[in-house]
C-alpha cells in the first residue's frame, strides 16, 4: 500500500497536459491524516537517497563522453582509462537506483525521483514533503483526511508584524517638558507690579476721607 502511495506522490510531480486523468496540483496527493503520517518518512528517505546518487553523477560527468553509443569515439573512450574512472565514480549512484527501484518497482518513477526531485532539493536538507490537515472528512468512515504533498510550491513567507507607534498629539506636555520662565521676565514682572500696590491704597483712602466728609 505504501509503495502504491510512493509511487503516485512521485508521479503526480510530472504531469502530462494531454493526459485525461492528470491532478489538480502536481506534486500532491490526498490521503488519510494516519496513512499520510506513515508515508512521510518512506519518501523523505528515498529523496535523500536521489540526492546522494545526484553528487556522484556530478563527478562522473567529467569523466564522461558525448558521443554515441557503440561509434568510433565511443568505443576509443570505452576501452581507455577514463570509462574505467567513470565507472568508479558512476557505481554509487547506480547501486542508489537499484535500492530505490527495489521499493518502487517502477522505473518511471525511479526517473523523476532521481532526474527531477534531486535537483529540485539540491540546497535543502530534509523536510521534503509537508502534511496539512484537511477540515473535511471522508464519506462513509468520517476519517480525518490529509494532504502529502513536496515543499517549494506554494510556500507561505513568513514576516515579522510590527505594531505601529502611537503618538498622542492632543495630551498637554509633562511637568519636566514644560520651558521654564527666565529669571530676567520674573523680576520684571515683579517690579511692574509692585508699584501699583500703593496706588490702590491710596485712591482706596481717597474713597474713605471723602465718605466720612460727607
Amino acid at each position: 500500500m505504501f509503495r502504491n502511495m510512493a509511487c503516485s506522490l512521485i508521479r503526480s510531480v510530472r504531469v502530462d497536459e494531454d493526459d485525461d486523468k492528470k491532478p489538480k496540483v502536481p506534486g500532491r496527493i490526498v490521503t488519510t491524516l494516519a496513512k499520510a503520517k506513515e508515508l512521510r518518512p518512506l519518501v523523505e528517505k528515498l529523496v535523500t537517497l536521489a540526492r546522494r546518487a545526484r553528487r556522484h553523477e556530478e563527478r562522473s560527468d567529467e569523466f564522461a563522453v558525448d558521443a554515441k553509443r557503440n561509434s568510433p569515439e565511443w568505443e576509443a573512450w570505452r576501452s581507455s582509462d577514463e570509462w574505467q574512472q567513470w565507472n568508479r565514480a558512476i557505481a554509487p549512484a547506480v547501486a542508489m537506483r537499484r535500492r530505490a527501484f527495489a521499493v518502487l518497482r517502477d522505473n518511471d518513477v525511479v526517473d523523476i525521483l532521481f532526474d527531477e526531485l534531486a535537483d529540485r532539493f539540491e540546497d535543502r536538507d530534509g523536510g521534503y514533503t509537508r502534511v496539512v490537515r484537511l477540515s473535511k472528512v471522508r464519506l462513509g468512515d468520517a476519517g480525518q483526511q490529509a494532504i502529502i504533498e513536496f515543499v517549494g510550491e506554494r510556500d507561505r513567507v513568513r514576516t515579522k508584524r510590527r505594531a505601529p507607534v502611537v503618538k498622542d498629539e492632543d495630551s498637554p506636555p509633562a511637568k519636566s517638558d514644560r520651558p521654564a520662565s527666565p529669571p530676567a521676565e520674573a523680576a520684571a514682572s515683579a517690579e511692574t507690579a509692585s508699584p501699583e500696590a500703593p496706588n490702590q491704597q491710596e485712591s482706596g483712602q481717597d474713597k474713605t476721607g471723602a465718605k466720612a466728609a460727607e
